[in-house]
């Protein structure tokens, strides 16, 4: 079973656009932006677990990255830009980072971790982790989303913003958000600092003026860092317009 994904024409002589989605969104969460951006052919794509993919299981980074491959590879897409946010940036950094990756022009993450180095903190997050993927589980999504959007990371977020959050992720299976969650815990994740410091492509990043955690991490990596203005952890759909023009501005040849 492939991944599924939405497709958008543009001049076909410039690169495709890949968007990868953060935790429990779909195709829909980059559109605000990318559809700022209609030169460009752009691919939206849902994720295991999520969105028209629900029935996709994860199973981990190496598999969800194999997926990727093969639904770039169904669409003949041999010259394109990896774009993603939060998990989707992860996805998009693990994908670059494990072998050469032929017609990938660069990376733009947002908001993205490269992952742990300790193995306390790898300890402590699969905690974490798991105390979500079981209420994810076993409990309305409504209440779980609700106190999702109350983590240090979402501090950003007023009321009627995570209101509206946690309204448009009700839809989805619990339990496949569980089991993605799992597979793709930043636990799981391998440090990836090393191979995107030896990388031959393009790596930008971009975040939120209001998420601290991650202009941190910005700090700590070899690549231009953009902070987007008004905006948190959630920087694409809090502030698209800027985010869509940071983008034009990396893409310009």
């Amino acid at each position: 079973m492939s991944l599924r994904a939405a497709v958008r024409a543009g001049d076909s002589a410039r690169p495709w656009l890949v968007f990868l989605h953060g935790f429990s969104g779909d195709c829909r969460e980059w559109q605000a932006v990318g559809e700022r951006l209609t030169d460009w052919p752009r691919l939206y794509i849902d994720l295991p677990g999520h969105g028209a993919s629900a029935a996709i299981p994860g199973v981990d980074f190496a598999a969800v990255s194999a997926r990727l491959q093969d639904l770039l590879v169904s669409y003949n897409i041999l010259n394109y830009w990896l774009i993603g946010y939060s998990l989707g940036g992860r996805v998009a950094m693990y994908f670059a980072s494990q072998q050469a990756r032929a017609g990938l022009r660069g990376l733009i993450v947002e908001g993205s971790h490269p992952g742990l180095i300790s193995d306390a903190e790898r300890r402590q997050r699969r905690e974490g982790d798991l105390h979500w993927a079981r209420r994810f589980a076993r409990e309305p999504l409504g209440e779980v989303f609700a106190d999702w959007y109350r983590q240090p990371v979402f501090a950003s977020l007023n009321e009627s913003q995570r209101a509206a959050l946690a309204a448009q992720k009700v839809h989805n299976s619990g339990v496949a958000l569980s089991e993605m969650l799992m597979a793709t815990s930043l636990s799981a994740q391998p440090d990836l600092r090393p191979t995107l410091a030896g990388r031959d492509y393009p790596f930008y990043y971009l975040c939120g003026e209001r998420d601290e955690k991650f202009r941190a991490l910005a700090r700590a990596l070899d690549a231009p860092c953009t902070l987007i203005p008004l905006a948190g952890h959630n920087a694409h759909r809090e502030n698209p317009d800027a985010v869509a023009l940071r983008l034009a501005e990396i893409l310009q040849p």
